[in-house]
């Protein structure tokens, strides 16, 4: 007789087997986090400071021979773009044009020495114009102000509450600022400056406490429709100057509407003088963009068509004196030089600290993108949390120096890009043009009309306007985007720009959550006998694994979509465990009913014991396989309801397994005791893969059948 071997062979070690990750105290962590911040060394401090100045460790690397012609250049032409621009956008920030020059003067030097993009060009930009040109208005009118009556043109002492003057012009309506009486001029300045400041706080405090992941949130949809919608309300707020109406601007909501209402309610006193000059302006300005645009090719510099068309329009208004002739508005004297620094005013700044968050906010989210897509495109590395930092100073210094809120604007980066530009010192160069014009040429724009100050501002607007083409594409790539940048603009131009922005970040995250509730679900099927298993619905020539039910689903599984995933695992696979053992339960008790009379007739008191025993059905599948591979996390929800379905499916004889978990997954069902104590249950319920899964449930099957065999003989 042959002695049986009983020595049992080891199990083949697993192909996959995970890393022991030993993870340090938390406290321990804090600590050498805090000690390395606390440290101080000389490395250390001039590692800080080239930081924070990220000019002093490109600057002593430049490129004189190679760089100097580009940057020259792309930072004059720049310079003379910006000019006409800064005078321009002042009539949508609500004050005078020589705060549009000190602004644009005092953001390119502090984003030469702080900035990390090459090629951003920072300084006046029409939307955060028109959101502080809100705040300001709301302001002047609670203050009492009368926005009909043109802004008298202080002379520079009235910029300067520190000097203790106190001016009062003709009967000026004034109020008490920081103890001295302030005008018209003087105070919607002190509102911009004072907005200003908080934005560039919080753009600072963003960068320290590292919130630069709130940008995340505004989807380019929402953004694109966004700026769009603020378009759509620049051109609306520059439409009476385009007629010569003096309409104020509307206080609330609603002011696209009730600005074109008020417009054809006093179309009959429009002034000719300036309507002509517009369309002549208008005529001129979009057929200087459209030569650029058609030979581009050929023109190595942008035609400054702006500078042209303000030199042209102030000429004509002096010598034509249409100010006088014709009642036509004019931008005013503008002073030369600078104004000595001033605190903004701490008293304003609770009335605009809420109006304070969108525009850090956007501000920030449009200087990041434009600087790293330039950084891309061009081959180097921006850093984020400096650009934060970066935007933040270029908002908080000039707000000493009678500037308002700041941004990257995309046209001038687009120049800048297109011009040559090389390194951060065509800002440098294009403040220099700015300073000139500060310095020597301010009064000579006296004369200028405002009308073509508000055609300047209205063919800038172009390019978003232009996104109304590209809808249609926009629904036929994605209808959520389209329906995010639909939503998005209409609340923007029809609401209020600030409610448009809220009303786009929560539609937009709203979308998101509605797509993760209800996410594509599959049934899988075999290709041919292989090891690859796909959407039955989606892909031809599939077979489903006999006898098994594989489930996909393709999103996260967690508190807000775990009826969607039950519904759709039940509608897929056909069975839903609790109905089933339902009528299982009316069935046995309607044959056991049946089979106790069939025994009272018989006389047979075990019939009814024999018939229950046979009432038992099974269902034509024995094993459910959920597919994990398009389940990015689950929270402790998502885990329940899996411990809920292994349980309730093995109650009606149906086992459930998981497969293709990502390790993330793996470790919140280990924490959750999903595989049992010590994970015991691991190996007959995770598989690294489908066909894993497939091949262990067929095995298991048929044993189960050959038990069942040698049972029954």
């Amino acid at each position: 007789m042959e002695e049986v071997n009983t020595e049992t062979i080891p199990a083949p070690p697993p192909l996959l087997e995970r890393r022991i990750r030993q993870r340090q105290p938390t406290v321990s962590v804090l600590k050498s986090k805090l000690k390395r911040s606390v440290t101080c060394s000389g490395p250390r401090v001039r590692s800080i400071l080239s930081g924070f100045f990220p000019v002093v460790r490109w600057l002593p690397k430049y490129k004189l021979r190679e760089y100097v012609w580009g940057d020259l250049m792309s930072g004059m032409i720049v310079g003379i773009i910006l000019v006409p621009q800064a005078i321009a956008y002042c009539l949508l920030a609500g004050v005078e044009p020589i705060y549009g020059l000190y602004t644009s003067f005092y953001a390119n030097i502090i984003y030469f020495l702080m900035g990390t993009s090459r090629h951003v060009s920072v300084g006046i930009f029409s939307l955060m114009s028109l959101m502080v040109g809100q705040v300001v208005d709301r302001e002047m009118f609670l203050a009492g102000f009368d926005l009909n009556e043109e802004s008298v043109s202080p002379s520079p002492g009235m910029f300067n509450g520190s000097l203790g003057i106190n001016v009062s012009v003709g009967g000026e309506h004034t109020v008490e600022l920081m103890g001295l009486q302030c005008g018209k001029a003087c105070y919607a300045i002190s509102i911009a400056a004072a907005l200003t400041f908080l934005a560039g706080i919080y753009q600072v405090m963003m960068a320290v406490f590292r919130l630069g992941f709130v940008s995340v949130y505004l989807s380019a949809p929402m953004l694109d429709g966004f700026a769009t919608g603020a378009s759509f309300t620049i051109l609306t707020v520059q439409a009476k100057y385009l007629l010569g109406l003096k309409i104020p601007r509307h206080q609330g909501y609603g002011t696209v509407v009730v600005t074109w209402i008020n417009i054809f309610a006093n179309i009959h006193k429009t002034n000719l003088c300036d309507l002509i000059t517009s369309a002549l302006c208008i005529s001129i300005l979009l057929a200087g963009k459209e030569i650029q645009e058609r030979y581009k090719d050929r023109l190595k510099i942008p035609l400054p068509t702006e500078l042209i068309v303000v030199t042209g329009a102030t000429l004509a208004s002096h010598y034509g004196e249409l100010n006088s002739h014709y009642g036509s508005s004019v931008s005013g004297h503008i002073p030369t030089g600078f104004i000595p620094p001033q605190v903004p005013s701490f008293g304003l700044m609770p009335r605009v600290a809420l109006d304070a968050i969108p525009l850090a906010v956007i501000s920030f989210a449009f200087t990041v993108s434009l600087s790293e897509m330039f950084a891309k495109k061009n081959g180097y590395t921006v850093r984020p949390n400096q650009e934060m930092l970066a935007i933040g100073f270029c908002n908080i210094i000039p707000s000493f120096f009678h500037c308002f809120t700041t941004s990257a604007a995309l046209a001038k980066t687009m120049v800048k890009d297109s011009t040559g530009c090389q390194t951060q010192v065509s800002s440098l160069i294009s403040a220099l043009v700015v300073l000139l014009v500060l310095l020597f040429f301010a009064p000579f724009f006296h004369s200028l009309q405002k009308c073509v100050l508000a055609c300047i501002i209205i063919v800038s607007l172009r390019g978003a306007l232009r996104k109304f083409k590209d809808v249609p594409a926009k629904w036929r790539a994605s209808r959520i985007d389209a329906v995010v940048w639909l939503v998005t603009m209409s609340a923007t131009a029809l609401i209020s720009v600030e409610l448009g922005l809220l009303v786009g970040i929560v539609f937009s995250m709203t979308c998101i959550i509605f797509k993760t509730q209800n996410p594509k679900v599959s049934l899988l099927g075999q290709a041919n006998d292989s090891d690859l298993y796909e959407d039955m619905e989606e892909y031809k020539n599939l077979v489903p694994p006999p006898r098994v039910k594989i489930f996909r689903f393709q999103a996260p599984l967690y508190y807000a979509n775990k009826d969607s995933f039950l519904k759709s695992l039940y509608k897929v696979v056909g069975v839903e465990p609790f109905l089933e053992k339902t009528k299982r339960r009316k069935a046995e008790k309607k044959a056991k009913e049946m089979s106790m009379k069939q025994a009272k007739a018989n006389g047979d008191a075990n019939n009814g014991e024999v018939v229950v025993g046979l009432v038992a059905r099974e269902v034509d599948f024995h094993t459910i396989i959920l597919d994990c591979s398009a389940i990015p996390f689950i929270d402790s929800t998502g885990m329940a309801t899996f411990k809920g379905l292994v349980k309730e499916y093995e109650e009606i004889g149906v086992r459930l397994v998981l497969a293709s978990c990502n390790t993330s997954l793996i470790d919140v069902l280990q924490k959750g005791q999903f595989f049992g104590k010590n994970d015991i249950d691991m190996s007959s319920l995770l598989f690294h893969t489908v066909h894993a899964a497939v091949l262990q449930a067929n095995c298991l099957a048929k044993t189960a059948a050959e038990r069942s065999d040698h049972s029954s003989e």
